[in-house]
C-alpha cells in the first residue's frame, strides 16, 4: 500500500462490489478529508449503502480497496472501529428496553465508560424520554436514539448512512444540528443521502454516484462552475400569469429565461444583472422584487447525470 496522505481520513481506490449479475459499485475511487462533512449523493439504488457497507468492512469488495486512517478497511482488527461513529440505514433496538439500557449494552460493546449515557441523551434531546420503551418511540426519535449510540467513545469519525431519510421537518434539523455541532468538535462526517437539500446545507464536499460509479467528486461551487451553472435573477412582476413576453429573450445579456405565474428566473452574467433590470423597466415591465438565485445542487445533479446517460 502506499503511504497514506495525513489529511485523508477514508479512502476507496477502484472499489467494486458485484452480487451475481448486479454491478453495485463500479471501480469507485474517493477521498474523504479529515475535518470535513463529506456528502455521499446518488439517486436510490445507486451504490451508497454498499459502499459504506464495504468502508464499515461489513461487506467484502469484489475487488479494490477501502481504507480508513491508512489501514484497510476490511481488516478485523477492533481498534480501527472504535474511532468511527456508525448509524447503519435501517437502525433498529430491541422493543423492550429503555435509552438508558439500550445505550449502556452498547457501552458495555464497546467497553466504554456508561457514566456518559445521561449526557449523550441530553445532547440528542431524548433526556426526558430516558426511561421510556424504545418500542413506543416515533422513527425520529429512533433516529436520534441511532445518533447516541454513534456518539459513545465520543470518535473522531462519523459514518451516516441516509441519517435524516423518512424524518419529519422538526426531526431532520435536529439530526443536522447535531451533525453540525459534531463537526465543529473536530469529527469527519460522511454521511449518504438523495435528498439534496439537506446535502447543501451541510456538506463542504460532495461525491456523486449513479448506478456504482463516481459521477462527480468537489465542493458544491466548482462542480457548478465546471457544468457552467450560473446564479440566475429571481424577478416577481405582477401580471404576467405564465406568460413570457418573446422580446424578453432579444433583450443583450440574456442567456436563458423562464417564467411560472409572476415569476420570472432570468440567467445572466453577473456584471450584466443591473443592465439586464434596466432594460426590463424600460420595456415597460414592472419589477415589485427581485434577488440572486446561486446554483443549486440539484441543478449539478440534474446535469451531471443527464451529461453522463448522453455520453
Amino acid at each position: 500500500m502506499e503511504p497514506s496522505d495525513s489529511s485523508v481520513v477514508m479512502e476507496t481506490r477502484d472499489l467494486t462490489k458485484r452480487f451475481k449479475d448486479v454491478l453495485a459499485v463500479d471501480s469507485l475511487s474517493m477521498k474523504v478529508r479529515k475535518g470535513e462533512i463529506f456528502g455521499f449523493l446518488g439517486p436510490n439504488g445507486a451504490g451508497k449503502s454498499t459502499t459504506i457497507k464495504m468502508m464499515m468492512g461489513l461487506v467484502h469488495p469484489t475487488s479494490g480497496q477501502a481504507f480508513i486512517n491508512g489501514r484497510f478497511a476490511n481488516d478485523s482488527a477492533v481498534e480501527l472501529r472504535k474511532d468511527i461513529g456508525f448509524l447503519p440505514e435501517r437502525i433498529s433496538f430491541y422493543d423492550n428496553l429503555t435509552p438508558v439500557q439500550t445505550l449502556n449494552f452498547f457501552c458495555e460493546l464497546r467497553r466504554e465508560d456508561k457514566s456518559a449515557i445521561p449526557s449523550l441523551l441530553k445532547e440528542v434531546g431524548l433526556d426526558e424520554a430516558a426511561n421510556r420503551k424504545v418500542g413506543t418511540f416515533s422513527k425520529g426519535m429512533t433516529q436520534l436514539l441511532g445518533v447516541a449510540q454513534a456518539m459513545i467513545g465520543h470518535p473522531s469519525i462519523y459514518i451516516m448512512d441516509e441519517p435524516t431519510g423518512g424524518l419529519d421537518a422538526r426531526w431532520v434539523r435536529m439530526v443536522r444540528d447535531k451533525l453540525r455541532a459534531l463537526n465543529e468538535q473536530g469529527a469527519t462526517i460522511v454521511f449518504s443521502s438523495h435528498i439534496l437539500s439537506e446535502v447543501q446545507a451541510l456538506c463542504h464536499r460532495v461525491a456523486i454516484i449513479d448506478r456504482g460509479r463516481l459521477v462527480a467528486e468537489d465542493t458544491i461551487e466548482n462542480i457548478s462552475e465546471h457544468l457552467n451553472i450560473k446564479p440566475r435573477l429571481w424577478i416577481r412582476s405582477p401580471g404576467l400569469n405564465g406568460k413570457l413576453p418573446e422580446w424578453i429573450r432579444d433583450l443583450e445579456g440574456i442567456k436563458d429565461v423562464s417564467v411560472k405565474e409572476d415569476d420570472l428566473m432570468v440567467t445572466c452574467d453577473a456584471a450584466l444583472r443591473l443592465q439586464v433590470l434596466n432594460s426590463l423597466k424600460e420595456r415597460g415591465l414592472v419589477i415589485k422584487d427581485f434577488r440572486t438565485v446561486e446554483p443549486s445542487l440539484e441543478e449539478a445533479f440534474v446535469r451531471l447525470l443527464t451529461n453522463k446517460e448522453e455520453s
